[in-house]
This record gives structure tokens, sequence and C-alpha cells, in this order.
């Protein structure tokens, strides 16, 4: 008992250290210029708003739109992680309707419509059109991994905004820890990661997904993987207690499966949204996965 109370102190330290670290290091990025709320779209007199963050010696960067995560019910496009833009990239913080007000695909219908206006205004904002990346974290990693391998994807487009006529794909995708098969994660849970999980799937799709079971497959990653499929990086830690790390090797296997391409980096040791994910040893993988996906 005292030896497994002395390692929980020594994990609840460690991650203390690296969580301090991490924070240092958001305080510390360098960048250019951040443009606020910027709205994408508009439900009446809902307005959907987006920040633009551009780096600071980089006159024509990569775009990474970044998805928040808070179980689709909670959490802001407000503080993401900046670390990629001293990589010389821009980010996008996309705000998307929460499930409390709308269900799914609202976010995901959302999110491309984001990506539409991203691609419509990239001169305005000053980044390159033709290569997207999208990054989430959690129930953001599941919206990105769902808005990558859903590129023109007609029941997932919606008609939000202006810019119809553009493109919402994107050219590579990193999901950090996302739930990617809704039939099959609480099944694979603990009991706490039941407690979680199951009543935020079943405020997002409206009904628990044993009443709803089509509704969930289209709302599952593993779903819609094809040959066609932009690369995907995917991170998920070895002792994550609310999404499964099997839900990432699900994912990864249905890329195997289908010939498309896909990494799966096990993080040993980390739980859900530890602070591990955006040390610099692993922004570098995200960084040479982005510069090897997107190239020139």
């Amino acid at each position: 008992m005292l030896k497994t109370c002395k390692t929980v102190i020594l994990l609840i330290i460690k991650n203390i250290f690296i969580f301090a670290f991490v924070i240092s290091g958001f305080s510390a990025v360098a960048y250019g210029d951040v443009l606020k709320d910027r709205v994408y779209a508009s439900l009446g007199d809902r307005q959907l708003k987006l920040d633009i963050y551009t780096p600071e010696n980089n006159k024509n960067p990569f775009l990474v739109v970044w998805i928040h995560g808070g179980a689709w019910h909670s959490g802001s496009k407000e503080d993401p992680p900046l670390q990629l833009l001293e990589k010389g990239y821009a980010l996008a913080s996309v705000e998307y309707r929460l499930s409390p007000e709308e269900k799914f695909p609202a976010p995901i219908h959302d999110i491309k419509a984001a990506i539409r206006f991203l691609r419509a205004n990239a001169e305005t904002y000053h980044y390159r059109a033709d290569k997207i990346a999208i990054w989430g974290s959690s129930a953001g990693g599941h919206l990105a991994a769902l808005v990558g391998v859903t590129n023109g994807h007609t029941k997932l487009e919606g008609n939000m905004g202006r810019y119809l006529d553009y493109d919402s794909s994107v050219q590579a995708t990193v999901d950090y820890f996302g739930p990617t098969n809704f039939l099959s994660i609480l099944a694979q849970s603990t009991p706490h990661g039941i407690n979680v999980r199951a009543p935020a799937l079943a405020l997002l799709l409206g009904r628990p997904v044993d009443q709803v079971k089509e509704l969930a497959e289209l709302a599952s990653p593993v779903a819609h993987v094809d040959k066609n499929d932009p690369p995907m990086l995917i991170m998920h830690g070895d002792q994550d207690y609310q999404v499964p790390i099997n839900q990432s090797h699900e994912l990864e296997g249905q890329f195997i499966k289908h010939g498309a391409s896909a990494r799966l980096v096990v993080v040993h040791g980390a739980g859900h949204s530890t602070p591990e994910f955006f040390t610099p040893e692993y922004i570098e993988i995200v960084d040479d996965f982005l510069k090897k996906s997107l190239g020139d």
C-alpha cells in the first residue's frame, strides 16, 4: 500500500513539472498577428467565430485548423496550443456548436464551413489555401479525424456559411486521443469511462448510442476510411481511462486495411489530455508529420 501511494505521488509530481513546462512554453511562443472572433458563418443572430494566429517569420505558411475538446458539450476556441507557430505554421482555432445547443452532425457542418471560409480568405489572412491540416484533441480529435476521412461527404458537408463553392477538404489530420468508433467505445471502456462517455454520446447524438446506431456509425471515423484519405497522425496515451486506446488502434487498422497512410504513436504512461502530448518531443513529431504530408 505504501509503495502504491509513493508511486502515485511521484506520478503527480511528474505531471506537475510537465504541466509547468508546457504552460511556460505557451507563454514563450513568439507569433505575428492574432485576429480574434472572425465570423465564418451565421444562423440568424447566432454567429460562429474563429481566431487566426500567424507565425512571426513566415509570410506564406501552411494553415493548421485546431478543434478543441470538451466531450462535445463544453470547451472553447480560447487558448489553443501555439507551439506550431514557432515551426512556421499559421493556426486557426474554431468555435463550433456544442451538443447542448445542437446535435450531430452540427459540429461537423460548422467545422467544414470554417474550412471553406479559411480557404476563401487565405489571401486576406496570409496563409496558403492549397493545403490545410486539421488537429484536435479528445472530442476535438474525434471531430478532426471525422473531417479528415470525409472529404466531400454529402451528408456531412452541410450548407453553412457564404462560401459553398469552396473546398472543405483537408490534406493532413492529427488526432490526439479522439474516440473513433461510437459502436464499440462503451464496450471497451472502464466503468469510469462509461460514466463519462455514455451521457456525452447520448447528448451529442440526441439518444443513447444503442438507439441510434445508424447515426452513431455516421459519426464514427472508422466507418468512413478509404484509400483516398489524407495521411493521419494519431497519438494516444496507454493509460487513458476515458477514451480507450483501442479506439486509436481501430482507426489505424482501418487505414492499414484500405491502404491509406496513418501512424499511431503510443505515449507510454500518458492519460487522457495529460500534458505530455504538448511537450517539445511530441510537437516535433507533429511538425515532422506535417512537413512530410504537406510537402512544399
